[in-house]
């Protein structure tokens, strides 16, 4: 697993308004979290930060954090544990990090990767159902996996399956989801109902045909009623 230094310093002016002049100079406020318990607030370094997120490990890299506090330098082995983005200019506006141990195991979501072709898609016209997006593990820091591969080609015939089972992890990881859990399905084509083309003289008698009745339904109204005698 790749390992990222990544710089901050600490915090001084908090709340929504210090955020916001933050944010104004180029930083990014963040937290750092150990335990589920709130630790340090730090700012970073927008451009670097965008810098750290966007490597080969992605968001499960590991980071060495180097805090600068009262001109003291503390270092926090960290991850990732929440973005919040603007969702207008799609700029990260907070970062929450949480304080690991390389010597201790810990559950991260690990997003699936699909690669290859499905010859029973291709072939039998199937179509492609991907079921699971992310697979939640458990192993050490230096074992994470930055994605989890699946291959594609399994998937020969209509309704093949690849399940949680099936995928091939690296040593040390352990796969928390259920065994039997679909990740992806080769589903058959959705079929489609075809109505049958009538032609205009066609629709025309069938609807003369519903109009006619049978001769044997006309029936005869006319009564031949002599006035009674007087």
């Amino acid at each position: 697993m790749e390992k990222i230094k990544l710089n901050a310093t600490m915090r001084t002016d908090l709340g929504k308004s210090g955020s916001k002049q933050l944010r104004k100079r180029g930083l990014v406020p963040a937290i750092v979290y150990r335990g589920g318990k709130q630790g340090r607030s730090v700012q970073i370094g927008n451009k670097e930060l965008w810098k750290a997120l966007h490597t080969e490990a992605g968001g499960n890299a590991i980071i060495t954090l180097d805090i600068l506090s009262d001109e003291k330098h503390v270092k926090k082995t960290v991850i990732v544990q929440e973005i919040q983005v603007d969702p207008v200019n799609e700029k990260v506006v907070h970062v929450d990090f949480h304080e690991i141990s390389l010597k201790e195991k810990l559950k991260v979501n690990v997003s699936v990767n699909v690669k290859g072709e499905a010859v029973g898609v291709k072939e039998q016209e199937g179509v492609l159902t991907q079921v699971l997006w992310k697979i939640e593990v458990e192993c050490l820091p230096q074992n994470l996996p930055h994605e989890i591969e699946v291959d594609l080609s399994k998937l020969e015939n209509i309704d093949d399956t690849i399940f949680v089972k099936n995928l091939s992890v690296g040593k040390g990881v352990e796969v928390l989801d259920n065994p039997e859990e679909s990740i992806v399905v080769a589903v058959p084509p959705t079929a489609e109902e075809i109505e049958p083309v009538v032609s205009e003289a066609e629709a025309v008698a069938a609807v003369e045909a519903t109009e006619e009745k049978p001769e044997d339904e006309a029936e005869d109204k006319t009564t031949d009623t002599e006035p009674p005698e007087k």
